[in-house]
């Protein structure tokens, strides 16, 4: 009896104990909001309906999500990253404002699950998953939180943009191709670009609002909600994702190079009824205007529902910015940072916290940088070509001025503080004087040259003269005094200088680019076949430096055909420059990229309606050409031989 009566005590001690939990709970929950303390301003609000039951369990709640917590831990180290999903899965419903666990879970999916599977699809739909559910669902519960956007914004940058992956390509083509069908290729000019997105971001709200707007819409939903009646469920007219997919693919049909070399357009209406529909309503110019707005509309509400992005953010970001190109994880990267800055900077005050703030930043500034070298994109949704990634100078002066913000808002901070992207500033502004100025963009060159100076040189905290030189002997010690240390970089250089020259000078339609990318190869070749300190020959008879950098024609012929073979640009792109190259290039490059080039035309889909030989003509004079080089060749092997007889005697 006596046992009974103390375990019935202590039963209503537990009792009163969870009813007190329970009753104290909402104070605590309503003082943590007030006082900020969590990572999104209601702490009930927008929560999944299981953190109803975990709410009403009180203090068991935590109980269980420690003990998950530890048990998911203690999984991961073993490797076993399958069977953490589930357990991840209820922490996030149990517990949805910790931010922490949405960072495992997303990146147990795309970082640990994806490398375990099979083919390049299958890893991207586990990348994707892992993205996906931080920017949909763990950023929804937790706005504010700062770190999750700053593990976000990394996964855009290192495991799309990144080469670490082997199947980076692959997640690079799906990518832009995702965001083409969504949005469409961007204008170029920056105040186009603006105009673009900002249409996006003031398009109604609602449909009605639309309709109220232009009562044209109304009939033109009407008209495909009547069309597409009699298709399935996931076919059948509907402000969603999927429709907005095919009126994307639809337009893109009407402009892709591919497209219409392979005529495309004519083999969807034949065979697709939707496509026909479509063609049929959309492509009426009576119904244009109307076509248009629907499609901005459904833009806008598709990137709420469907990506958790604002296009008044987006807009925001590009005004602010500059030519942000959605197709580009980059960018991407550089909306969830500084998204992450503009909301969960207040909640990371405190000093333990501050290099979680700077982290933030370095990749926004980082993304910028890579913008700066990447972020002209060239997308064909019909193509299985990899996007085409130039360079795009404009955000040079972009990072100059965020660094000057970054700079001043980490001053006094501890560990290095605006010092350390003070270094950053430093080493992408001497590449940016290098870069505009074999891009032939002196006088810009000159600018940034001035401020280095003003800097951190003559006007530096301890003043030197490194930035006091003239422009090109500036450019030239720079490029030349890494050389000395390590001379066979200056091929890589070479090379570099001409890539670019070729890429952006003829794709372009840019001369002077390629003009001076010559120029550049010119001089450097010339300076170590001439210099000295380079020009010994080693035991074979070999010498160090100019048989490596050989003579100018070779090194553009051998630029030139690695650029038309790169698979990573374009087919279309590659045949393009080739085209528009002087005729003495095509001649250099003719025999030694042909059998490449046409192995890879025969797999591509544009090979069934146009002739290789009419896309890749053999230039005129092409049999004159190869004798005058056998002779060349023959020349210099005799040279060779008399000067190896000369050494053995």
């Amino acid at each position: 009896m006596r046992d009974k009566i103390i375990q019935l005590s202590f039963l209503a001690v537990l009792m009163g104990s969870l009813a007190g939990a329970g009753a104290l709970l909402r104070p605590i929950i309503e003082d943590a909001d007030d006082a900020r303390l969590r990572y999104t301003d209601v702490s009930i609000e927008g929560a999944p309906p299981i953190v109803a039951l975990g709410t009403a369990i009180g203090a068991l709640r935590g109980l269980v999500v420690d003990y998950l917590w530890i048990k998911v831990n203690i999984m991961k180290e073993k490797g076993l990253f399958y069977e953490v999903m589930s357990d991840a899965d209820l922490i996030t419903k149990l517990q949805p404002r910790f931010g922490q666990v949405w960072s495992f879970h997303g990146h147990n999916m795309a970082y640990n699950v994806s490398v375990m599977t099979d083919t390049p699809e299958e890893r991207w739909a586990w990348v994707k998953a892992g993205i996906d559910l931080v920017r949909n669902s763990g950023i929804r519960h937790n706005p504010n939180d700062l770190q999750l956007h700053k593990e976000l914004a990394f996964w855009f940058s290192h495991k799309i943009d990144g080469v670490s992956d082997d199947a980076h390509l692959h997640y690079k083509r799906q990518f832009a191709k995702e965001w083409h069908v969504l949005l469409g290729a961007p204008p170029y000019e920056s105040e186009a670009r603006l105009a673009w997105i900002k249409a996006i971001a003031d398009a109604p709200d609602t449909l009605a609002q639309l309709e109220q707007k232009n009562p044209k819409v109304g009939v033109l939903v009407d008209e495909l909600t009547e069309a597409l009646a009699g298709f399935d469920d996931q076919n059948k007219f509907a402000l969603d994702k999927n429709f907005l997919d095919n009126i994307g693919m639809w337009r893109a049909s009407k402009t892709s190079t591919f497209a219409k070399a392979l005529e495309l357009d004519v083999l969807f209406k034949r065979n697709d009824p939707i496509y026909q529909a479509m063609d049929d309503i959309l492509g009426n110019p009576e119904n244009r205007e109307a076509a248009v707005q629907l499609t901005l509309f459904l833009r806008k509400k598709v990137l709420l529902e469907d990506y958790n992005m604002d296009p008044q953010l987006m807009y925001e970001y590009t005004r602010d910015t500059g030519p942000l190109d959605w197709r580009h994880p980059q960018s991407h990267a550089l909306y969830w940072a500084r998204r992450g800055s503009e909301f969960g900077d207040s909640r990371y005050k405190e000093d333990d916290n501050l290099p979680k703030i700077m982290n933030n930043d370095r990749i926004f500034i980082q993304a910028m940088q890579a913008l700066a070298r990447t972020g002209t994109m060239n997308v064909d949704p019909f193509s299985e070509d990899n996007p085409g990634k130039l360079a795009d100078n404009r955000w040079i002066d972009v990072l100059d001025a965020y660094f000057r913000d970054l700079y001043d808002k980490h001053y006094d901070s501890r560990g290095a503080g605006g010092d350390t992207f003070a270094g950053f500033y430093e080493n992408f502004m001497k590449s940016a004087v290098r870069l505009l100025f074999r891009a032939g963009e002196r006088e810009r060159a000159q600018e940034i040259l001035d401020r280095l100076d003003s800097l951190f040189g003559r006007g530096g905290l301890v003043p030197n003269m490194a930035y006091s030189l003239p422009l090109d002997m500036f450019v030239q010690q720079e490029t030349f005094g890494a050389y000395r240390v390590n001379p066979f970089v200056a091929y890589g250089d070479v090379q570099a200088a001409l890539m670019r020259g070729y890429r952006e000078g003829l794709l372009l339609g840019r001369e002077g680019v390629l003009e001076d990318a010559i120029k550049f190869a010119r001089d450097l070749t010339l300076y170590f076949k001439e210099s000295e300190e380079f020009d010994y020959v080693n035991k074979f008879g070999e010498a160090r430096m100019t048989d490596l950098l050989t003579d100018l024609d070779r090194s553009i012929a051998d630029v030139f055909a690695f650029v038309l073979i790169d698979q990573q640009m374009p087919l279309v792109d590659r045949l393009t420059i080739y085209n528009r190259a002087p005729i003495e290039q095509q001649m250099m490059v003719y025999d030694m990229a042909r059998n490449a080039l046409e192995a890879e035309f025969a797999t591509s889909p544009i090979s069934t309606r146009i002739d290789f030989d009419n896309i890749f003509a053999e230039p005129e004079g092409m049999d004159s050409y190869r004798e005058i080089q056998a002779e060349r060749n023959r020349k210099l092997l005799e040279e060779r031989s008399r000067n190896q007889d000369a050494d053995r005697q």
